[in-house]
């Protein structure tokens, strides 16, 4: 009876949370672009494909991704941002959680112009690291997240493939060293901890020639 009562709980409650989605009012696109092109231009290019390797590109990434490191790097309740970084705490101040979403929503629509491995012997060892992970140090294979082919899951991890080498290696180290907190269960954290420099540099490099 406990378990039926159970079953029937979590079904209501999923049928509330597709309810809910499809109450949601659709994301403004419009409203994305403008933004895109008056705010975030300088930093991520008009269309999210950024040419600077420190500012990641944009394009092409899972829409609830984007929101959600968005709305991290709010200030919310008098609290501190889950995600600190005063340059994106100045741009994400002047945004609404309907700014945020259309903003997410656009940049998803965006075609990608990916970024390229430019070493060929870090890259092959990224590989081995992306799709068997480090059995000795147990780390896990990166594509048991974000997929074979870098694509991630949306809903649950940011696509990789082709994204800056330089970016992704950037945003790992801040993981390792605890800067940057805002992944669930401190799952990345986890992950990188036991990974060393140039582990993380080969699976950036290889995560950049993905397509």
């Amino acid at each position: 009876m406990n378990r039926m009562l159970a079953a029937m709980a979590a079904t209501g409650l999923l049928w509330a949370v597709l309810a809910a989605a499809q109450d949601a009012p659709k994301p403004d696109l419009a409203r994305g672009e403008q933004l895109a092109k008056q705010v975030c231009a300088a930093c991520h290019g008009a269309d999210g494909n950024s040419v600077a390797p420190t500012n990641p590109k944009l394009s092409g990434q899972h829409a609830g991704y984007v929101y959600k490191q968005l709305a991290n790097f709010k200030q919310q309740g008098g609290k501190k941002a889950a995600r600190e970084n005063a340059i994106m705490a100045g741009m994400v101040a002047i945004l609404s959680d309907s700014d945020m979403r259309a903003l997410a929503a656009y940049y998803a629509a965006q075609s990608l112009r990916p970024a390229v491995a430019s070493d060929k012997d870090l890259a092959a060892k990224g590989q081995k690291l992306w799709r068997g992970g480090i059995a000795e140090k147990r780390v896990a294979a990166c594509a048991g997240c974000h997929g074979p082919d870098g694509a991630g899951i949306p809903g649950q991890y940011p696509r990789l493939a082709g994204q800056f080498a330089e970016y992704v290696d950037a945003q790992l180290k801040l993981f390792r060293a605890g800067a940057r907190a805002n992944d669930p269960n401190g799952m990345m954290r986890g992950v990188v901890a036991r990974m060393s420099d140039e582990e993380i540099e080969a699976v950036a490099e290889y995560a950049a020639g993905l397509r």
